[in-house]
């Protein structure tokens, strides 16, 4: 198999996503959100990746990294869902492929966008109809993010950097919620992805 000609580098941003093959199940319940939430925090610090935003969602998921270190993010993916796939197959006695390919990924290097960016991950699980609020679902970092969660996988100083509130973020979330509206170029770049 060729190999991918994948460019990240120390201090890029990239959104990486993927879902289930044949938009299969990837999450069957609580045990393996966190199954791979563990996964993610164990070697985030390993191959220094910071955790910007994420959701995960039954069927696919949704990262915003940033590469702090030299190994490239590809790298920090390949061990954390070849971990989890492992995992999976043999909690859900299942076989063959569990991923729709390799996982996806957008270098992101404008502002807005990534601000639009990271409130539509937010609010993923309300655009699904999982949830009506997107601080009720418990698999993203939304919590962390709005200040009622002390949870780890986020990076606080990144958050400060662009909200001076938790308050400012919760009405920067759902205002999109509520218009449902996002700037043209990142809305094209979503449809491509299908909705996800």
């Amino acid at each position: 198999m060729p190999r991918r000609n994948d460019t990240f580098y120390p201090g890029g941003i990239f959104h990486i996503f993927n879902r289930g093959a044949h938009r299969m199940r990837i999450f069957y319940d609580e045990q393996d959100y966190l199954r791979l939430l563990r996964y993610v925090k164990k070697y985030a610090s390993r191959y220094e990746i910071a955790i910007l935003a994420y959701s995960l969602l039954p069927n696919h998921y949704h990262f915003l990294f940033r590469q702090d270190g030299v190994t490239p993010i590809s790298k920090f993916m390949g061990v954390v869902f070849n971990a989890y796939t492992q995992y999976f197959n043999v909690r859900h006695d299942h076989s063959g492929t569990l991923f729709e390919g390799r996982f996806k990924h957008r270098h992101v290097t404008n502002e807005p966008y990534l601000l639009n960016l990271i409130r539509y991950i937010h609010a993923n699980p309300v655009l699904h109809g999982l949830v009506d609020d997107p601080g009720v679902w418990a698999f993203s970092n939304y919590l962390e993010w709005v200040g009622e969660r002390s949870g780890k996988l986020v990076d606080r100083d990144f958050i400060a950097a662009y909200f001076d509130t938790p308050a400012a973020y919760r009405a920067f979330v759902l205002d999109y919620l509520r218009e449902r509206k996002l700037p043209q170029p990142l809305a094209e770049y979503l449809q491509i992805l299908g909705g996800e």
